[in-house]
Protein backbone atom coordinates (compact mmCIF):
# COMPACT_ATOMS: atom_id res chain seq x y z
CA UNK A 1 0.00 0.00 0.00
CA UNK A 2 3.08 2.04 0.70
CA UNK A 3 4.29 1.71 -2.53
CA UNK A 4 0.78 2.77 -4.21
CA UNK A 5 0.76 5.39 -1.95
CA UNK A 6 3.93 7.43 -3.14
CA UNK A 7 3.83 6.04 -6.87
CA UNK A 8 0.55 7.94 -7.12
CA UNK A 9 2.10 11.03 -5.62
CA UNK A 10 5.43 10.55 -7.85
CA UNK A 11 3.05 10.70 -10.88
CA UNK A 12 1.17 13.93 -9.85
CA UNK A 13 4.48 15.13 -8.73
CA UNK A 14 6.03 14.18 -12.08
CA UNK A 15 3.34 15.54 -14.41
CA UNK A 16 3.22 19.16 -12.52
CA UNK A 17 6.88 20.28 -11.57
CA UNK A 18 9.00 17.32 -13.11
CA UNK A 19 7.82 17.32 -16.36
CA UNK A 20 8.24 20.83 -16.89
CA UNK A 21 11.92 21.00 -15.73
CA UNK A 22 12.42 18.21 -18.34
CA UNK A 23 11.33 20.35 -21.06
CA UNK A 24 13.17 22.84 -20.24
CA UNK A 25 16.61 20.35 -20.03
CA UNK A 26 15.43 18.71 -23.36
CA UNK A 27 14.67 21.91 -25.21
CA UNK A 28 18.09 23.39 -24.02
CA UNK A 29 19.64 19.89 -25.44
CA UNK A 30 17.62 19.20 -28.56
CA UNK A 31 15.01 22.01 -28.88
CA UNK A 32 14.82 23.87 -32.44
CA UNK A 33 13.76 27.42 -32.29
CA UNK A 34 10.93 27.96 -35.13
CA UNK A 35 12.76 30.06 -37.86
CA UNK A 36 10.57 33.48 -38.11
CA UNK A 37 10.32 35.53 -41.05
CA UNK A 38 9.34 38.65 -41.38
CA UNK A 39 6.21 39.14 -42.45
CA UNK A 40 6.70 42.46 -43.98
CA UNK A 41 8.96 41.01 -46.15
CA UNK A 42 6.22 38.57 -47.64
CA UNK A 43 4.65 40.06 -50.75
CA UNK A 44 2.67 36.89 -52.13
CA UNK A 45 -0.12 35.59 -49.65
CA UNK A 46 -2.14 32.67 -49.53
CA UNK A 47 -5.86 32.57 -49.85
CA UNK A 48 -7.57 31.77 -46.52
CA UNK A 49 -10.46 31.21 -44.94
CA UNK A 50 -11.48 31.96 -41.04
CA UNK A 51 -13.71 29.60 -39.53
CA UNK A 52 -16.05 29.90 -36.35
CA UNK A 53 -18.68 27.82 -35.29
CA UNK A 54 -21.50 29.94 -32.95
CA UNK A 55 -24.32 29.06 -30.92
CA UNK A 56 -26.16 31.91 -29.26
CA UNK A 57 -23.20 34.61 -28.94
CA UNK A 58 -25.47 37.78 -29.63
CA UNK A 59 -23.13 39.53 -27.02
CA UNK A 60 -19.91 38.84 -28.94
CA UNK A 61 -20.24 37.92 -32.54
CA UNK A 62 -20.68 41.92 -33.57
CA UNK A 63 -17.48 42.71 -32.33
CA UNK A 64 -15.61 38.89 -33.26
CA UNK A 65 -16.88 40.04 -37.11
CA UNK A 66 -15.84 43.40 -36.80
CA UNK A 67 -12.23 42.50 -35.65
CA UNK A 68 -11.84 39.82 -38.39
CA UNK A 69 -13.01 42.49 -40.60
CA UNK A 70 -9.94 45.25 -39.60
CA UNK A 71 -7.72 42.15 -39.90
CA UNK A 72 -4.29 43.18 -42.01
CA UNK A 73 -4.59 40.77 -44.57
CA UNK A 74 -5.28 41.03 -48.34
CA UNK A 75 -9.02 41.69 -48.45
CA UNK A 76 -9.01 39.44 -51.90
CA UNK A 77 -7.37 36.33 -50.20
CA UNK A 78 -9.52 35.92 -47.07
CA UNK A 79 -13.29 34.35 -46.52
CA UNK A 80 -14.81 34.31 -43.40
CA UNK A 81 -16.91 31.11 -42.78
CA UNK A 82 -19.70 31.70 -39.68
CA UNK A 83 -21.42 29.14 -38.96
CA UNK A 84 -24.66 29.53 -36.58
CA UNK A 85 -25.78 26.72 -35.09
CA UNK A 86 -29.19 26.90 -34.36
CA UNK A 87 -28.79 30.10 -32.24
CA UNK A 88 -32.48 31.32 -30.33
CA UNK A 89 -30.98 34.88 -29.98
CA UNK A 90 -29.90 37.71 -32.33
CA UNK A 91 -27.01 36.06 -33.47
CA UNK A 92 -28.51 35.04 -36.81
CA UNK A 93 -30.16 39.21 -36.96
CA UNK A 94 -26.74 40.49 -36.40
CA UNK A 95 -25.20 38.13 -38.51
CA UNK A 96 -27.76 39.26 -41.19
CA UNK A 97 -26.55 43.04 -41.26
CA UNK A 98 -23.15 42.57 -42.52
CA UNK A 99 -22.93 43.02 -46.06
CA UNK A 100 -19.21 42.40 -46.44
CA UNK A 101 -18.49 40.31 -49.52
CA UNK A 102 -15.95 38.38 -47.38
CA UNK A 103 -18.21 36.92 -44.76
CA UNK A 104 -19.92 33.69 -45.95
CA UNK A 105 -22.33 33.56 -42.85
CA UNK A 106 -24.21 29.87 -42.66
CA UNK A 107 -27.69 30.10 -40.12
CA UNK A 108 -28.31 26.85 -39.58
CA UNK A 109 -31.88 25.83 -38.18
CA UNK A 110 -31.71 23.19 -36.09
CA UNK A 111 -28.49 22.81 -32.93
CA UNK A 112 -26.61 20.19 -33.74
CA UNK A 113 -23.12 21.00 -32.35
CA UNK A 114 -20.06 22.47 -33.02
CA UNK A 115 -18.21 19.04 -34.57
CA UNK A 116 -21.34 19.17 -37.45
CA UNK A 117 -20.86 22.96 -37.86
CA UNK A 118 -17.45 22.96 -38.62
CA UNK A 119 -17.57 19.97 -40.98
CA UNK A 120 -19.91 21.51 -43.24
CA UNK A 121 -18.37 25.09 -43.20
CA UNK A 122 -15.01 23.52 -44.22
CA UNK A 123 -17.20 21.50 -46.97
CA UNK A 124 -17.71 24.63 -48.03
CA UNK A 125 -13.37 25.90 -47.94
CA UNK A 126 -11.62 25.87 -51.34
CA UNK A 127 -8.62 28.08 -49.60
CA UNK A 128 -5.34 26.26 -48.96
CA UNK A 129 -5.15 27.12 -45.01
CA UNK A 130 -8.15 27.39 -42.60
CA UNK A 131 -7.96 29.46 -39.52
CA UNK A 132 -9.87 28.46 -36.37
CA UNK A 133 -11.42 30.80 -33.84
CA UNK A 134 -13.89 31.09 -31.80
CA UNK A 135 -17.21 33.58 -31.25
CA UNK A 136 -15.83 35.66 -28.31
CA UNK A 137 -12.15 35.90 -29.53
CA UNK A 138 -10.31 38.92 -30.22
CA UNK A 139 -7.17 38.74 -32.57
CA UNK A 140 -4.48 41.19 -32.84
CA UNK A 141 -4.23 42.57 -36.34
CA UNK A 142 -1.06 40.83 -37.60
CA UNK A 143 -2.37 37.49 -35.99
CA UNK A 144 -3.44 35.75 -39.15
CA UNK A 145 -0.18 37.10 -41.03
CA UNK A 146 1.55 35.32 -38.30
CA UNK A 147 0.01 32.40 -38.71
CA UNK A 148 -0.18 31.86 -42.26
CA UNK A 149 3.70 33.00 -42.54
CA UNK A 150 4.52 29.75 -41.11
CA UNK A 151 2.99 28.02 -43.89
CA UNK A 152 5.72 28.26 -45.82
CA UNK A 153 7.52 25.44 -44.96
CA UNK A 154 6.07 22.41 -46.53
CA UNK A 155 6.56 20.41 -43.74
CA UNK A 156 4.16 22.87 -41.16
CA UNK A 157 0.94 21.13 -40.81
CA UNK A 158 -0.60 23.25 -38.37
CA UNK A 159 0.34 26.63 -36.19
CA UNK A 160 -0.95 27.44 -33.30
CA UNK A 161 -1.20 31.06 -31.74
CA UNK A 162 -0.95 32.20 -27.92
CA UNK A 163 -4.29 32.88 -26.50
CA UNK A 164 -3.92 35.69 -23.45
CA UNK A 165 -6.72 35.26 -21.04
CA UNK A 166 -7.27 38.87 -18.82
CA UNK A 167 -9.32 39.18 -16.01
CA UNK A 168 -11.13 42.45 -16.17
CA UNK A 169 -13.44 42.17 -13.03
CA UNK A 170 -10.46 41.26 -10.79
CA UNK A 171 -12.23 38.08 -9.51
CA UNK A 172 -10.28 34.99 -7.82
CA UNK A 173 -10.32 32.53 -10.83
CA UNK A 174 -6.75 31.64 -11.43
CA UNK A 175 -7.62 30.51 -14.91
CA UNK A 176 -5.18 33.13 -16.24
CA UNK A 177 -2.59 32.20 -13.98
CA UNK A 178 -2.64 28.54 -14.79
CA UNK A 179 -2.91 29.27 -18.36
CA UNK A 180 0.52 31.30 -18.45
CA UNK A 181 2.06 28.02 -17.02
CA UNK A 182 0.16 26.27 -19.92
CA UNK A 183 1.77 28.53 -22.35
CA UNK A 184 5.30 28.13 -21.28
CA UNK A 185 4.69 24.44 -22.06
CA UNK A 186 3.28 24.82 -25.28
CA UNK A 187 6.32 26.72 -26.07
CA UNK A 188 8.41 24.13 -25.24
CA UNK A 189 6.62 21.29 -26.92
CA UNK A 190 6.71 23.21 -29.82
CA UNK A 191 10.57 23.52 -29.72
CA UNK A 192 11.00 19.40 -29.85
CA UNK A 193 7.68 19.23 -32.06
CA UNK A 194 5.75 17.34 -29.60
CA UNK A 195 3.46 19.95 -29.15
CA UNK A 196 -0.50 18.11 -28.65
CA UNK A 197 -3.75 20.09 -29.88
CA UNK A 198 -4.07 23.82 -29.99
CA UNK A 199 -6.31 26.29 -28.26
CA UNK A 200 -9.43 26.75 -30.32
CA UNK A 201 -9.53 30.73 -30.12
CA UNK A 202 -6.41 31.01 -32.81
CA UNK A 203 -4.84 28.26 -34.91
CA UNK A 204 -4.46 27.59 -38.26
CA UNK A 205 -3.97 24.15 -40.87
CA UNK A 206 -3.55 22.99 -44.45
CA UNK A 207 -7.06 22.46 -45.36
CA UNK A 208 -6.18 19.20 -47.03
CA UNK A 209 -5.15 17.85 -43.77
CA UNK A 210 -8.77 18.27 -42.04
CA UNK A 211 -10.19 15.12 -41.25
CA UNK A 212 -13.75 14.95 -40.64
CA UNK A 213 -14.83 14.64 -36.87
CA UNK A 214 -17.58 12.59 -35.16
CA UNK A 215 -20.65 14.91 -34.30
CA UNK A 216 -20.29 14.06 -30.71
CA UNK A 217 -16.92 15.64 -30.36
CA UNK A 218 -16.15 17.98 -27.44
CA UNK A 219 -12.85 18.70 -27.87
CA UNK A 220 -12.38 19.69 -31.56
CA UNK A 221 -9.71 21.40 -31.66
CA UNK A 222 -7.39 18.90 -29.42
CA UNK A 223 -8.86 16.35 -31.64
CA UNK A 224 -7.93 18.26 -35.49
CA UNK A 225 -4.56 19.18 -34.65
CA UNK A 226 -3.60 15.72 -33.29
CA UNK A 227 -4.86 14.17 -36.71
CA UNK A 228 -2.34 16.63 -38.19
CA UNK A 229 0.38 15.28 -36.00
CA UNK A 230 -0.85 11.61 -36.93
CA UNK A 231 -0.19 12.54 -40.41
CA UNK A 232 3.26 13.18 -39.75
CA UNK A 233 3.09 16.91 -40.24
CA UNK A 234 5.10 19.57 -38.03
CA UNK A 235 2.71 21.54 -35.44
CA UNK A 236 4.14 25.31 -34.66
CA UNK A 237 3.86 27.35 -31.56
CA UNK A 238 4.09 31.09 -32.62
CA UNK A 239 4.01 33.45 -29.09
CA UNK A 240 3.78 36.13 -31.51
CA UNK A 241 0.65 35.58 -32.97
CA UNK A 242 -2.01 36.88 -30.31
CA UNK A 243 -5.45 36.36 -29.63
CA UNK A 244 -7.12 37.49 -26.46
CA UNK A 245 -10.36 36.66 -24.16
CA UNK A 246 -11.59 37.00 -20.95
CA UNK A 247 -11.73 34.47 -18.21
CA UNK A 248 -14.91 33.26 -16.98
CA UNK A 249 -16.29 35.45 -13.95
CA UNK A 250 -16.09 32.57 -11.02
CA UNK A 251 -14.16 29.55 -10.65
CA UNK A 252 -17.84 28.17 -10.10
CA UNK A 253 -17.81 29.41 -14.03
CA UNK A 254 -14.66 27.73 -14.30
CA UNK A 255 -15.65 24.53 -13.23
CA UNK A 256 -18.40 24.27 -15.42
CA UNK A 257 -16.50 24.32 -18.60
CA UNK A 258 -13.79 22.46 -16.87
CA UNK A 259 -16.18 19.81 -16.82
CA UNK A 260 -16.98 19.68 -20.47
CA UNK A 261 -13.41 19.96 -21.52
CA UNK A 262 -12.93 16.62 -18.98
CA UNK A 263 -15.69 14.81 -20.93
CA UNK A 264 -13.92 15.37 -23.95
CA UNK A 265 -10.17 14.60 -22.67
CA UNK A 266 -11.91 11.03 -21.68
CA UNK A 267 -13.31 11.39 -25.17
CA UNK A 268 -9.81 12.29 -27.09
CA UNK A 269 -8.30 10.09 -25.02
CA UNK A 270 -9.71 6.26 -26.19
CA UNK A 271 -9.83 8.14 -30.20
CA UNK A 272 -5.88 8.55 -29.48
CA UNK A 273 -4.27 5.56 -28.57
CA UNK A 274 -1.80 6.28 -31.20
CA UNK A 275 -0.26 8.55 -29.24
CA UNK A 276 0.72 6.00 -26.62
CA UNK A 277 3.23 4.20 -29.00
CA UNK A 278 6.82 5.64 -27.45
CA UNK A 279 8.24 5.44 -30.98
CA UNK A 280 6.74 8.28 -31.82
CA UNK A 281 9.55 10.01 -29.78
CA UNK A 282 8.92 13.56 -27.59
CA UNK A 283 5.37 13.22 -28.73
CA UNK A 284 4.85 10.31 -26.80
CA UNK A 285 6.18 11.47 -23.81
CA UNK A 286 4.33 15.19 -23.81
CA UNK A 287 1.47 12.90 -24.28
CA UNK A 288 1.50 10.87 -21.35
CA UNK A 289 3.31 13.63 -19.12
CA UNK A 290 1.08 16.87 -19.81
CA UNK A 291 -2.14 15.03 -21.03
CA UNK A 292 -2.78 11.60 -19.76
CA UNK A 293 -1.48 11.72 -16.43
CA UNK A 294 -3.03 15.20 -15.81
CA UNK A 295 -6.79 13.73 -17.15
CA UNK A 296 -5.87 11.11 -14.45
CA UNK A 297 -4.93 13.32 -11.77
CA UNK A 298 -8.44 13.33 -9.89
CA UNK A 299 -8.40 9.41 -9.78
CA UNK A 300 -4.61 9.25 -8.64
CA UNK A 301 -5.77 12.04 -5.87
CA UNK A 302 -8.63 9.58 -4.75
CA UNK A 303 -6.27 6.71 -4.71
CA UNK A 304 -3.82 8.80 -2.42
CA UNK A 305 -6.09 9.60 0.14
CA UNK A 306 -7.76 6.01 0.25
CA UNK A 307 -4.21 4.71 0.68
CA UNK A 308 -3.30 7.21 3.29
CA UNK A 309 -6.29 6.26 5.38
CA UNK A 310 -5.38 2.72 5.27
CA UNK A 311 -2.09 3.54 6.27
CA UNK A 312 -2.64 5.30 9.71
CA UNK A 313 -0.77 4.26 12.31
CA UNK A 314 2.54 6.32 11.33
CA UNK A 315 3.13 9.48 12.36
CA UNK A 316 4.36 10.32 8.49
CA UNK A 317 0.94 9.06 7.24
CA UNK A 318 -1.35 10.65 10.34
CA UNK A 319 0.48 13.85 9.41
CA UNK A 320 0.35 13.13 5.50
CA UNK A 321 -3.47 12.60 5.90
CA UNK A 322 -4.01 15.62 8.46
CA UNK A 323 -2.48 17.69 5.28
CA UNK A 324 -4.85 16.59 2.79
CA UNK A 325 -7.62 16.87 5.02
CA UNK A 326 -6.84 20.58 6.02
CA UNK A 327 -6.32 21.28 1.93
CA UNK A 328 -9.43 20.21 0.61
CA UNK A 329 -11.33 21.88 3.63
CA UNK A 330 -9.84 24.85 3.10
CA UNK A 331 -10.37 24.60 -0.97
CA UNK A 332 -14.11 24.13 0.22
CA UNK A 333 -13.85 27.22 2.07
CA UNK A 334 -12.21 28.94 -0.92
CA UNK A 335 -15.05 27.84 -3.36
CA UNK A 336 -17.86 28.80 -1.24
CA UNK A 337 -16.64 32.45 -0.49
CA UNK A 338 -15.73 33.07 -4.18
CA UNK A 339 -19.48 31.75 -5.09
CA UNK A 340 -20.64 34.52 -2.57
CA UNK A 341 -18.24 37.26 -4.55
CA UNK A 342 -16.00 37.28 -1.38
CA UNK A 343 -12.32 38.14 -2.25
CA UNK A 344 -9.84 35.25 -0.87
CA UNK A 345 -6.04 34.95 -0.37
CA UNK A 346 -4.24 34.67 -3.48
CA UNK A 347 -2.76 31.04 -2.08
CA UNK A 348 -6.19 29.91 -1.20
CA UNK A 349 -7.95 30.68 -5.10
CA UNK A 350 -4.50 28.86 -6.67
CA UNK A 351 -5.47 25.88 -3.96
CA UNK A 352 -9.28 26.67 -4.88
CA UNK A 353 -8.94 26.10 -8.41
CA UNK A 354 -6.45 23.31 -8.16
CA UNK A 355 -9.08 21.13 -6.62
CA UNK A 356 -11.94 22.51 -8.31
CA UNK A 357 -10.21 21.59 -11.83
CA UNK A 358 -9.58 18.26 -11.03
CA UNK A 359 -13.06 17.36 -9.27
CA UNK A 360 -14.56 18.62 -12.56
CA UNK A 361 -12.19 16.76 -14.44
CA UNK A 362 -14.00 13.81 -12.09
CA UNK A 363 -16.84 14.62 -13.03
CA UNK A 364 -15.92 14.99 -16.64
CA UNK A 365 -15.23 11.34 -16.57
CA UNK A 366 -18.47 10.97 -14.93
CA UNK A 367 -20.20 12.22 -17.78
CA UNK A 368 -18.45 10.47 -20.53
CA UNK A 369 -18.21 6.48 -18.98
CA UNK A 370 -22.21 6.67 -17.79
CA UNK A 371 -24.08 9.02 -19.76
CA UNK A 372 -24.17 9.40 -23.42
CA UNK A 373 -21.69 11.99 -24.71
CA UNK A 374 -23.75 14.67 -27.38
CA UNK A 375 -21.75 17.38 -29.55
CA UNK A 376 -25.03 19.81 -28.63
CA UNK A 377 -23.53 23.02 -27.21
CA UNK A 378 -23.01 23.99 -23.75
CA UNK A 379 -22.50 27.56 -23.62
CA UNK A 380 -20.28 28.86 -20.87
CA UNK A 381 -18.73 32.04 -20.45
CA UNK A 382 -15.51 31.07 -21.48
Amino acid sequence: MEFIFWLCIGLIGFSYIAFPLVLILATKLFGKKNSKRNITEITEWPEVAVVIAAFNEEQDIKQRVENLLEQDYPADKITYYIGSDGSTDKTNEILSEFTDSRLNAQLFEVNRGKASVLNNLIELVEQPVIIFSDANTHFESDAIKRLVAHFEDDKVGAVCGELNLFNSGGNDNKDSTYWRYEQFLKDKEGQLDALLGANGAIYAIRSHLYTPIPANTVVDDFLIVMNVAKAKYRIIYDKEALAHEEIAPSIAEESKRRIRIGTGNYQAFTRLYWALNPLIGWRFFSYFSHKVLRWFTPHLMIIVLMSNVILIGDTLYNTALLIQIIAYFVAIWGQRMSDKGMAIPSSVALLTFFVSMNFALLQGFYRFAFKNVKGTWQRTSR
